[in-house]
């Protein structure tokens, strides 16, 4: 943030005037695809994800190609589960064993030399989706759904659960086990499930932790 230079204490008794703060101007969103380039879709080795992002960024930029080659993004999601109590988060990859580079190429649609050596030569690099040496360009949906999976994942994601409020379910643990019913509210916050279950002729709402329960469908 610009900070304000501190006027100097006034050597007399009158204030003097400060300057006015300046305002940080927010940082500009990154455009869908940068001029020039276009994004591609890398096969690399599975759980080799992060480490050829990794690899291929540093490359990069010694070899001060980022001209040629911008961001290298692999989307992930959070995911938190409660069991027994205790939390658990979790950090999947959304499109395992791919990396998403954005780059330009030759007018003739082959990846310029350096950049075609340079990835090559990374371990765990596969080849990218299209003809050999001419790499095709992924479509705009394509994009913006892999830019919106690729935004921050939250540090704090709520529980997924695939329940809905009416769904039939079935109770695999518990004193209530076996037991149908159907679910009435999701507490996502709490890891649980509020349902309604027939106890002795008479509907009765119950809490459960959400993965002591299935859908009836699926039983």
């Amino acid at each position: 943030m610009v900070e304000q230079d501190l006027t100097e204490k006034a050597q007399t008794d009158e204030p003097q005037a400060q300057e006015p703060v300046a305002q940080e101007a927010a940082p500009e969103e990154e455009p869908m695809v940068s001029p020039g380039m276009n994004w591609f879709v890398l096969r690399v080795a599975s759980n080799k994800e992060d480490s050829v992002r990794e690899t291929l960024l540093r490359k990069i930029k010694i070899e001060g190609l980022t001209h040629l080659v911008n961001r290298i993004l692999v989307p992930t999601e959070k995911t938190k589960t409660i069991k027994a109590g205790k939390q658990k988060i979790t950090e999947k990859k959304l499109y395992p064993g791919y990396v998403f580079v954005e780059m330009k190429l030759e007018n003739d649609g082959r990846i310029p030399q350096d950049v075609f050596f340079l990835i090559k030569e990374t371990t765990g690099v596969g080849d990218f989706i299209g003809t050999a040496g001419r790499p095709s360009p992924m479509s705009v949906p394509e994009i913006e759904k892999m830019l919106e999976a690729s935004k921050a994942p939250e540090e704090e994601p709520a529980v997924k659960m695939d329940f809905q409020k009416g769904d039939p379910i079935k109770i695999k643990e518990g004193p209530f086990e076996n037991m149908e019913g159907t679910v009435d509210e999701l507490l996502p916050d709490q890891g649980k499930v509020r349902v309604t279950v027939m106890i002795f002729g008479r509907a009765t709402p119950i809490e459960l932790e959400y993965w002591l329960i299935e859908r009836a469908d699926e039983a």
